[in-house]
């Protein structure tokens, strides 16, 4: 096994530079920088010295002999003065080390992972606390990372394999009295129960999705209708290109804020009309295909002629009369008139919005799936526990085998079973010292 080491603090120059080695060698590596091993879990003011005895800068020594460790493995971490020369020499002096080489990234996390120190849920709880930007990005984070979804998945697990043994137990032992009988008005009962937990759990994915990767806004209406503009006030900066002149925007221009503590992808879009060119149908085409896959549109009017527009299913459509400071008596009562000149209905639409996203995402959604590789592997454990529980005709051995691969899919959330092809894509994730 490798010895790995990596600067583990962030950019340079800082005021402190974390240093971190993990495997066999930390401890040499210790004794030949510093002298001697400090006391476990203790910082050591020490002397760090090159091999040829030259000091490389005075910082604090920490020693967390495995399993006790983060990686579960020997781990030293050196607390340095952030200068870029003396990171480099440290790091310099570490290469040299027989067995040692630069971590890859997320590799401590991978260890640990490894180790057992966390399950796969947790790990990409630890990525997305660190890629954290809004206060409800890190509650959702800081909550997963500390294993609320692997307690839901895992307390399902065991239900299912308690049902898989009870069925087995009827099979195998029909004539013994203390089996208990009538598994279908027990166990059934149960798996019909968990069945309906599985899917309150995916229907609120979308939930969870708006919390960790933003909650989505598209801006849509005529050419000039404002869209450009509204989108550089919600932004404070200018984002996107304002013009009179028609289809400017030709593609949509997306800006992230923050609103109530929430992620928000504000994204506004091309003008809507019987466009001039292909470039701008093309533009058009994509604006409505965002509005679609929106959570909420925005769909302003200047003079209160709104476009039709196609069906957009279940994502509410709010109307903006975007140009308050015009005289308009054709507005309709229930648009909310606003005027980015003059900075006026700008607080009110930010408060409709902070209401609207605290009714529609909620406040806990930690135990929610947040990522797609949770959701299909539920999917495809409710699929199997729905053969076993809605095929009453099925012998007991092929519902019984329906439920364990129930459980398996499950399994392989937290990183149980057949995880070898996603472990490079999450670790990826994390940066090189973590």
């Amino acid at each position: 096994m490798e010895t790995i080491y990596a600067l583990s603090s962030g950019g340079l120059p800082s005021g402190v530079a974390v240093v971190r080695v993990s495997g066999p060698g930390a401890g040499d590596a210790v004794k030949a920088l510093s002298g001697s091993l400090p006391e476990a879990r203790e910082a050591a003011l020490r002397s760090i010295r090159s091999r040829n005895d030259m000091e490389i800068d005075r910082g604090l020594v920490l020693w967390f002999p495995g399993p006790g460790s983060f990686t579960g493995e020997d781990v030293a971490e050196f607390h340095l003065h952030g200068g870029r020369a003396v990171v480099d020499r440290l790091l310099e002096e570490l290469s040299g080390c027989d067995g040692f080489r630069l971590a890859e990234a997320g590799e401590f996390s991978k260890r640990a992972f490894a180790n057992g120190k966390f399950d796969l849920t947790e790990a990409e709880g630890l990525a997305d606390l660190i890629a954290s930007q809004t206060e409800a990005q890190r509650i959702l984070a800081l909550s997963q990372a500390s294993g609320a979804l692997k307690g839901v998945y895992e307390g399902w697990q065991k239900r299912l394999l308690h049902a898989r043994a009870m069925i087995e137990a009827e099979i195998d032992f029909t004539d013994e009295e203390d089996v208990p009988g009538s598994v279908s008005d027990s166990i059934w009962q149960d798996m019909s129960a968990l069945a309906d937990e599985m899917l309150r759990h995916l229907a609120g994915a979308d939930r969870a999705r708006a919390v960790r990767d933003g909650f989505r806004i598209v801006i849509i209406g005529a050419p000039n209708a404002g869209k450009s503009s509204l989108l550089n006030a919600l932004a404070g900066s200018d984002v996107a290109i304002v013009s009179d002149v028609p289809g400017t925007t030709r593609d949509a221009v997306e800006s992230r804020l923050s609103i109530g503590g929430r992620l928000v992808v504000i994204t506004d879009t091309a003008g809507i009309r019987d466009a001039g060119d292909a470039i701008e149908t093309e533009g058009i085409r994509r604006a409505l295909m965002k509005a679609g896959e929106a959570d909420l549109v925005l769909h302003l009017s200047p003079d209160g002629s709104w476009e039709a527009m196609e069906d957009l299913g279940d994502v509410p459509v709010w109307r903006i009369a975007s140009k308050g400071d015009i005289e308009n008596t054709g507005i309709d009562s229930d648009a909310l008139s606003i005027s980015v000149r003059r900075d006026d209905g700008l607080d009110e639409l930010l408060n409709r919005l902070g209401s609207h996203l605290a009714e529609s995402v909620g406040n806990d959604v930690s135990s929610l799936p947040t990522r797609q590789r949770h959701i299909e592997n539920v999917r495809s454990a409710l699929s199997e526990l729905l053969n076993a529980t809605e095929n009453g005709s099925l012998p007991f051995e092929l519902r019984a085998e329906s439920l364990r691969l129930s459980a398996y899919s499950l399994g392989r959330i937290t990183g149980q079973f057949g995880v070898e092809d996603v472990l490079g894509v999450i670790f990826s994730e994390f940066c090189i010292g973590k």
